[in-house]
């Protein structure tokens, strides 16, 4: 944690409210984004109980496994998951932009004109807290080499059409939410903590309930006493006031409600089942007992709603939080990489390529992890210039100085065969950066990218001296406002503005057998074993 943020929790544990760590809004937010709170059951990681999902936030949809051992239950919710979620997914894709652009030909050697297709907006998922998309990628992982019913072998038990292509883009989207600055898929626990800071430690702030309380506490209540209560409060059932935020249930709810109300839907299904092998299926007998079965999973529905619907609020009381601040400058930027990674993984699924596999082959996991540090570092550069809270806590660590321009000396390099302009600028600055001389810096905000070097540094006076070496046009004299007046006040990085590209790497088939050798043939293919038997 960095300085400022450790001196922000202080102050919220001091005032008793969450304290501002931004004046921008560093991630892009949906005009419909779509609201997903899933339930895992208890007795297995992964094993789906329920799934509160929409993009309105006074109809939300439910949808359950009323015995989360059955597979042919499971299939079912998952179904009914992926008829509400792909159209979702469709709709995002109505309309494209044509992007042009050009490559060479590889006869010819000349340039020719290309075009590509970029869908004009992208899905968004929210969930509650990072726990909620570990669930997402586990089912994803669990149900994207589905066989089917239309596959020449499908198995002894095919799944809906519909459930692998569910799998598939669970992955892609939790794949994606790994990259730094994406916004496809965002924990809302994840989204708080990076725009607010509460008097409480990291691990209790994935509670949304509580984490929220320390926004608005009720009257007379601090923060830390609002979450005590969100966190601990139970009624006279014994049951929590607000259960946690998914995907885990309260083990006393499962004790004590969830597991007798799927005792009662097991024992109203063997009696349906005794009654129609007994009296037949049309018996009244047999209808009472089907009557009886629908009753119990009414009550499981109404159970698991209850649950639910407290973190659903949460969502969007969060997402109403964000809305307060204005958008950063750059999000446009990212949120057009993903759009691009929405495009391209929905042109392989039209082209009937396979599922993404297992195990990432040497060079494809190398080109994640560069593309992971490489968007790392431009998320941290763009949130910087885009936010002066985010900067000041670069200027603390001492990797940017910022105050006021002194003394401007107009100065030429003239070792070439013209003159260039070479000016030394003195800012007085009441920072401590990192100042060694002959270091090169950037300066953050200008007109242009502009690049300069240490030249003197005087501590005692807080002065620091550099000469600019870029960013002032092409002709002898500096271009009118490419360089900051005497008494304006400029920012330098002693940290590059742009991400440097990392080293090319060889084709997956080229890989050397040092490294894996060529992916191989099974490694893509599913394995013949069930991942729910």
């Amino acid at each position: 944690m960095s300085l400022l943020g450790t001196l922000a929790r202080l102050e919220a544990v001091r005032s008793g409210r969450a304290e501002p760590l931004a004046t921008v809004r560093h991630r892009h937010l949906s005009d419909r984004p779509l609201v997903l709170v899933p339930l895992a059951a208890a007795a297995e990681d992964g094993a789906p109980l329920a799934v509160l999902l929409g993009t309105d936030r006074s109809a939300p949809r439910l949808h359950i496994v009323p015995q989360p051992l059955n597979r042919g239950q499971r299939y079912a919710f998952l179904a009914a998951f992926a008829d509400d979620l792909l159209p979702y997914l469709e709709s995002c894709a109505a309309e494209v932009e044509r992007i042009e652009g050009s490559e060479k030909d590889p006869q010819t050697g000349e340039k020719i004109p290309t075009f590509r297709e970029l869908s004009a907006d992208a899905p968004q998922l929210i969930v509650p807290n990072p726990g909620a998309a570990q669930h997402l990628a586990l089912l994803g992982r669990a149900t994207r080499f589905r066989r089917t019913a239309e596959d020449p072998d499908p198995g002894r038990y095919p799944a809906p059409t519909q459930v692998p292509l569910l799998g598939r883009w669970l992955t892609h989207l939790t794949d994606r939410a790994k990259v730094p600055g994406s916004s496809l898929l965002l924990p809302m626990t994840g989204l708080l903590a990076r725009h607010w800071a509460t008097g409480q430690s990291q691990l209790e702030d994935q509670h949304l309930g509580a984490q929220l309380a320390w926004h608005e506490p009720p009257s007379g209540l601090s923060g830390a006493e609002a979450a005590r209560l969100v966190e601990s409060g139970r009624d006279e059932r014994g049951q929590l006031l607000h259960p946690p935020a998914g995907p885990t249930t309260d083990p006393r709810f499962d004790e004590k409600l969830l597991a007798p109300a799927i005792g009662r839907y097991d024992a109203a299904l063997a009696a349906l089942r005794h009654a129609q092998d007994e009296d037949g299926p049309e018996s009244p007998r047999a209808q009472s007992a089907q009557a009886s079965a629908e009753r119990a999973v009414e009550q499981l529905r109404a159970l698991l709603t209850e649950v639910l619907l407290p973190t659903w609020h949460d969502v969007w009381r969060g997402l109403d939080l964000l809305r307060t601040l204005p958008p950063a400058a750059h999000l446009p930027e990212r949120w057009e990489s993903d759009r691009w990674s929405f495009t391209g993984h929905r042109e392989r699924v039209a082209a009937g390529e396979p599922p993404q596999p297992r195990r990432d082959d040497a060079v494809t996991a190398a080109r994640k992890l560069a593309q992971r540090e490489r968007e790392q570092v431009r998320t941290d550069v763009q949130e910087a210039l885009d936010d002066p809270l985010a900067m000041a806590e670069r200027r603390l660590a001492g990797e940017a100085f910022s105050g006021e321009v002194t003394e401007l000396v107009p100065d030429w390099d003239t070792s070439g065969r013209t003159p260039k302009p070479r000016p030394l600028l003195t800012v007085r600055t009441a920072d401590h950066p990192h100042a060694d001389l002959g270091r090169e810096v950037h300066r953050a905000g200008g007109p242009a990218v502009q690049k300069a070097v240490i030249t003197a540094v005087d501590p005692e006076q807080g002065l620091i001296t550099v000469r600019v070496a870029s960013g002032m046009g092409r002709k002898k004299e500096p271009e009118p406002g490419s360089l900051p007046a005497v008494g304006e006040r400029v920012t330098f990085t002693l940290f590059e503005l742009t991400a440097r590209q990392s080293a090319p790497l060889p084709e997956p088939d080229d890989t050397p057998w040092t490294h894996g050798g060529p992916p191989s043939a099974t490694q893509d293919s599913p394995t013949t074993a069930e991942e729910w038997e």
